[in-house]
This record gives C-alpha cells, sequence and structure tokens, in this order.
C-alpha cells in the first residue's frame, strides 16, 4: 500500500467506529507533491477528540502496535501518530478539507492551501527551513490560494515571512500585496 493508500484505509476504519482524521503535516505534504517529499510518518489529526484508548483499539485490530507517541506494524515502513485537534493553522481553523476516493477508501486530508499554511506555520514560528521548502513546494505542485495564504499571514502577523515564501515562489513584488 502506498503511504496515501494507507492513511485512506486507517481513515476508513476508523471512521468506522466513530472516529474523525484527518491527514496534516509531511504526509500531507507527499500526498500533494506526488511523493516528491517523502514523510515517513502519517499526521493523522485527531479531529474529533477521540479518547486515545478507542483509536489504540482501533489500531491493534488492523495491526497497529502502540510504541510512544507513534503506532506501527511491520508489514509497512511508514508509523502512525494522531496529533490532537483542534484541526488548525497558526491561530485559525482549517478552512477546507479535501477528499480523495482511493481503492483502500476515502482519504481525508487538508486543503493545498491549509497544507501550505501548515507547513509555513514551522517556517513562521520555529524558522524551519525545511517547512518553507515544503510549503513552496506544494505551491508550485498544486493550485493554491495564495491571496488566502497572504491574508492569513498577516493576521499571524509574518508579512516579512511571507515575503520570504513569495520570494521563494518566485512571484513579483509590487507595493505591500504580491502581485498574484
Amino acid at each position: 500500500m502506498s503511504q496515501s493508500e494507507l492513511a485512506a484505509y486507517i481513515q476508513d476504519t476508523l471512521q468506522a467506529e466513530g472516529i474523525a482524521v484527518v491527514l496534516s503535516g509531511g504526509s500531507a505534504v507527499s500526498f500533494y507533491s506526488r511523493n516528491k517529499y517523502v514523510s515517513k510518518d502519517l499526521d493523522l489529526i485527531n479531529a474529533n477528540f477521540a479518547r486515545r484508548s478507542k483509536i489504540k483499539s482501533v489500531m491493534e485490530k488492523i495491526g497497529f502496535q502502540e510504541k510512544g507517541r507513534y503506532f506501527v506494524n511491520p508489514k509497512t515502513q511508514f508509523f502512525v501518530e494522531f496529533p490532537d485537534g483542534p484541526l488548525s493553522v497558526g491561530e485559525e481553523p482549517v478552512k477546507e478539507i479535501s477528499a480523495f476516493e482511493l481503492p483502500t477508501g476515502i482519504l481525508r486530508v487538508i486543503s493545498p492551501t491549509d497544507c501550505v499554511k501548515d507547513r509555513l506555520c514551522a517556517f513562521y514560528f520555529w524558522n524551519d527551513q525545511q517547512g518553507l521548502a515544503q510549503a513552496v513546494l506544494v505551491a508550485k505542485s498544486q493550485k493554491v490560494d495564495l491571496r488566502e495564504i497572504e491574508r492569513w499571514s498577516e493576521m499571524e502577523n509574518k508579512e516579512q515571512k511571507f515575503e520570504v515564501f513569495k520570494k521563494k515562489l518566485g512571484l513579483e513584488i509590487t507595493g505591500r500585496k504580491a502581485k498574484l
């Protein structure tokens, strides 16, 4: 199974038990970049705050064992993490969940625009250059709403770092706003 197929399989299995999770983080970057960036983990955000014990029970039924904060299965190279919600980017909730039908189930993943915001959070708040590179990769691989990303960056008081992002994308800077 590919990373995305595994995520869809786990999501559908959890959904059948009333547990809603959404793919985010580096694994969303992998999906949207068609594996130009490779993540070894699946970040499935626990969107409805399900009890960890309930998640653990379902994961054990499909062959995963809890190891610290991750779940591992010897049949796959990918490990799974369930960060607690809320599903947000910076101070704002995620605006859109995209759904893709895969052979193993429905993949629910944050939108490409919110994926860029998620990766920019790492750059904006921790100066993570890998987060910046991942944001650029998704923005170049997918249709994203750059005006929305700019608006969000202003709300996060990160206009100067947004300028760095624009420059990495090769966008023309005209006055205060990006020429998008």
